[in-house]
């Protein structure tokens, strides 16, 4: 099977003084290429736990993670940050843009930090605002910016490394419904494109917009669905794998 990410029995314990926590209690998920996912739960679930994990951004304490087949369990900090700027794209809910930079600045950040040759970054990065119909907004600051142009443009910033994997985190929760829906339909569309997406959200209709949605409750994976028009998840029934 064409998993771009495995994940195997993984457990995240954190220490607090004499207490450990068990944020993550023997999490097994696997994610084919070209998925939408979404991942969703109440607060602490786990979520926050399981993104950080699937983005490189922390460790599990046991168990294995394969991302493209490579397990990266055991790598080093310098290592993980390559293949976080390579394979991932990251999309939060604060938009994260640097606030006295212009767009275009913004979204060519991760070509700075992979060595991207200047031109060539300023025209991957015209490229992406382009995608993202941001056209004549390159030069304007965040705060010139509607919240929906702002994660529009921390969308472009997370492609414009062409990454395979595009992992959203509470993605329209500063939004109104309008922006949210239009942010969704961009995320589709990049699914469409063949990109994976894996989308952490508390909400149902958010996370209706995925294909699959996994159900996280105290740290382990209590259901999943598959999701299409006529069988819209309803969090008030037994969830049902199809």
């Amino acid at each position: 099977m064409d998993y771009v990410i495995s994940l195997e029995d993984i457990h995240k314990v954190y220490n607090m003084g004499e207490v450990d926590v068990h944020a993550l209690r023997g999490v097994s998920i696997n994610i084919k290429s070209g998925e939408f996912i979404s991942i969703i739960g109440p607060s602490g679930s786990g979520k926050s736990t399981l993104m950080n994990i699937i983005g490189c951004l922390d460790k599990p304490t046991s168990g294995n993670y394969f991302i493209e087949g490579q397990n990266i369990v055991n790598l080093e900090k310098d290592r993980l940050a390559e293949i976080r700027n390579e394979k991932i794209g990251f999309v939060f809910q604060s938009f994260n843009l640097l606030p006295r930079t212009s767009a275009i600045e913004n979204v060519e950040l991760p070509l700075i930090y992979n060595g991207t040759p200047s031109n060539k970054r300023l025209e991957l990065a015209n490229e992406a605002l382009s995608v993202l119909g941001l056209e004549g907004r390159e030069n304007h600051l965040p705060s010139q910016l509607s919240g929906g142009q702002q994660q529009r443009v921390a969308i472009a910033r997370a492609i414009v490394n062409k990454p395979s994997i595009i992992l959203a985190d509470e993605p329209t929760g500063n939004l109104d419904t309008k922006m949210s829906i239009e942010i969704l339909e961009i995320f589709k569309s990049l699914n469409d494109q063949g990109k994976t997406i894996i989308m952490i959200t508390h909400e149902k209709d958010i996370a209706e917009y995925a294909k699959r949605i996994v159900i996280l409750s105290d740290g382990k994976i209590v259901s999943e669905n598959k999701i299409d028009e006529k069988n819209k998840y309803d969090l008030n029934r037994p969830a049902r794998i199809n």
